[in-house]
């Protein structure tokens, strides 16, 4: 039997000196990578934690002003409401302009308020604040002069209250006086209006004493011939001029003087003849007060007797057919009338 030899065992891995030192020097590379990294990181946190931090303080400072200038302005704005209603009193026109100033400084504080809502606003709203501040002044300077004007007023008018109660006493003397003047007055212009009124009618009696009557009043119808001579005519188409004569009757009352006699010719229709161009007019009928259309005036020199007066009324318009009234006035009052007709 033949015996085999044992196969030979194989010796146990031992790495050698360069292989450890490769693998060292990546665990070197691989650390320093990471340490690399992680301060990459590190700066990247810390700007962005610095950009953050930045942010964040000026928005707290924003915030921060925003609430001091929302202080400010509630402070100014009760220390003006408090100063305002110091100053309110009795009078109503002061009153009235302390409500007036009051409305408008909470209008401005309304703006204000609106402005300070946006942090971009509030140099804006520190400005306006500021306005209020000089707005607040004024109106206090305002007040205060209205109050001086008040004050001189009162002082004026106590004085002249006191004026007024010297003169209401010298008035009240005055008065007595005047009343008993009045009085005196009144029986006086009593008696004279009836004295007037009694001269009225005095004068009226007188008056219509004094008118003229006249008598033979008579109306002839006139044509004129070729030779200008007149001659006497009953047909209206006949006709060319009426003549209207009277008699004045003697009157003792009447003055010796001018005295003037109205003529009216009525046509058949009832209307005056008149054309203002031939001496016609108006007068006013002493008994009614109406106002009347006469046709002729004939003025004469009375004498107080009898005297006889003609007028003749030539219209150069044909004269209608039927009957004729004729009236004679004299100071306004009917001294004689009659009638008569053209056929």
């Amino acid at each position: 039997m033949s015996t085999s030899s044992p196969s030979p065992t194989p010796p146990p891995f031992n790495s050698g000196p360069g292989k450890q030192d490769k693998s060292q020097q990546q665990f070197k590379v691989g650390a320093i990578i990471a340490i690399v990294l992680l301060a990459v990181v590190a700066i990247v946190f810390l700007a962005l934690w610095r950009g953050a931090a930045s942010k964040g303080d000026n928005l707290t400072y924003e915030l921060n002003e925003s609430e001091q200038l929302k202080a400010e302005l509630e402070k100014q704005y009760y220390e003006a409401l408090s100063e305002l209603e110091e100053l309110r009193g009795s009078n109503e026109e002061l009153n009235a302009l302390i409500e007036q100033q009051k409305s408008e400084l909470k209008d401005s504080k309304d703006r204000i308020d609106a402005l300070l809502r946006d942090s971009r606003n509030l140099g804006k709203a520190r400005e306006q604040i500021k306005g209020l501040t000089a707005q607040v002044e004024q109106y206090l300077a305002e007040i205060n002069q209205l109050r001086q004007e008040n004050e001189e007023l009162t002082v004026r008018t106590v004085q002249l209250t006191e004026e007024n109660a010297s003169l209401a006493t010298n008035l009240d003397s005055t008065r007595m006086a005047n009343q008993e003047l009045f009085s005196a007055k009144s029986a006086l212009a009593s008696e004279r209006d009836a004295i007037d009124a009694e001269r009225s009618r005095l004068a009226k009696k007188v008056n219509i004493a004094s008118v003229i009557k006249v008598n033979n009043l008579e109306v002839d119808g006139l044509k004129l011939k070729g030779t200008g001579k007149a001659v006497t005519r009953r047909s209206a188409k006949n006709v060319e001029q009426l003549q209207v004569c009277f008699t004045t009757s003697a009157n003792q009352v009447a003055e010796a003087g001018s005295e003037v006699f109205l003529v009216r010719i009525i046509n058949p229709l009832g209307e005056t003849m008149a054309i203002e161009n031939l001496g016609s007019g108006v007068f006013t009928n002493g008994a009614n007060g109406e106002q009347i259309r006469f046709t002729v005036a004939e003025e004469t020199d009375y004498k107080q007797n009898e005297q006889k007066l003609c007028s003749v009324w030539a219209p150069n318009q044909p004269f209608q057919e039927g009957n004729y009234t004729v009236e004679v006035y004299n100071k306004g009052y009917l001294a004689g009338s009659t009638s008569f007709e053209l056929k």
